[in-house]
């Protein structure tokens, strides 16, 4: 779907003044947060921390311009990626493991945060991914609003694992232009064994279906880069573990046929698998497996599919 290039949905609620309503609302909501599905409510304004390790202010570990991404993110001059320090998840095989569990990176006080989106903006870079925003929601909105007064005028894309809470994507509701969940795991026993969370199944379709209403299906601009919707993940995995059929059909029925999806073969044994503590997930996946993904994709009736992952299935 294409469209003409349009301003990012937050310049509305900045003149309107409900930018800084959003901002308040966030820092207020740190006080006892609840603002991920772990409901930790401890007081982050004091620097309590608990699951997600942060406290006031967000820990970033790197911001560059992206040329990895999916091609409707990175266009020709990248996607302006800001890496985002901790996790509300424990996935064992994460590949950021040094960031996602060790915290790698440095606290980000808000207008170090604004000027990170402003350089990437000078860069050329086509859009702000916010890479595990899930836990620093209130500080991105304090950053954007800083960003915003001193001239950023790219679209937003909230990069998420999508446990995410509905509380803070209502918050980000009109600010996101576009939103990339993962849909990792179908089965709670699965999502407790490998992320250490039995209810991310549930807390991600309620956090998808929320997304797809704010921001409906992926739409481009003429040289097709995103503006709008969603782009959603799934990460193929050694002997079906993550449920991919039933993910795909659900993403058919509920969200529709025009989803984009990208079904990302990358999967590599990492962070805490090994041959002993996850031996069936200690390994790469085969071509066959990831043809059967495409199968489950093409089953579902699916036809939006990203096109490194056409590229790949094409070179097998």
């Amino acid at each position: 779907m294409e469209h003409r290039r349009s301003q990012p949905a937050y310049l509305e609620l900045w003149r309107s003044g409900e930018l800084l309503r959003r901002v308040e609302l966030g820092l207020n909501k740190l006080a006892a947060c609840t603002l991920c599905p772990r409901n930790c409510q401890v007081n982050r304004l004091e620097d309590k921390t608990k699951v997600c390790k942060t406290g006031r202010y967000a820990s970033v570990s790197s911001y560059f311009a992206h040329l990895g991404e999916e091609p409707c993110l990175r266009g020709s001059r990248g996607s302006g990626t800001i890496f985002f320090s901790w996790c509300n998840l424990r996935c064992v095989f994460c590949q950021n493991y040094q960031i996602s569990w060790f915290g790698e990176g440095r606290t980000t006080k808000p207008e170090e945060l604004a000027e990170m989106m402003l350089r990437l903006q000078h860069q050329g870079c086509h859009n702000i991914n916010l890479v595990t925003p899930e836990h620093v929601v209130p500080q991105i909105l304090e950053a954007l609003l800083l960003a915003v007064e001193r001239g950023l005028t790219l679209p937003l894309v909230y990069n998420t694992s999508a446990y995410d809470s509905l509380d803070s994507l209502l918050l980000m509701d009109g600010v996101v232009d576009i939103y990339m969940p993962d849909f990792k795991f179908w089965d709670p026993e699965k999502a407790r064994r490998y992320a250490k969370a039995p209810d991310y199944p549930e807390a991600a379709r309620r956090a998808i279906l929320e997304m797809h209403r704010q921001v409906g299906p992926l739409v481009t601009d003429e040289h097709g880069v995103a503006l709008r919707g969603v782009l959603l993940r799934h990460l193929v995995m050694p002997g079906g573990v993550a449920g991919t059929p039933e993910i795909m059909q659900w993403i058919a029925r509920e969200l529709g046929p025009e989803t984009y999806v990208n079904l990302m073969a990358q999967y590599h044994p990492a962070g805490r698998v090994t041959a002993t503590a996850y031996p069936e997930i200690d390994r790469c996946i085969t071509v066959r497996e990831f043809h059967q993904a495409i199968d489950a994709f093409h089953a579902a009736g699916l036809h939006r599919l990203d096109h490194d992952s056409a590229g790949f299935v094409q070179l097998l």
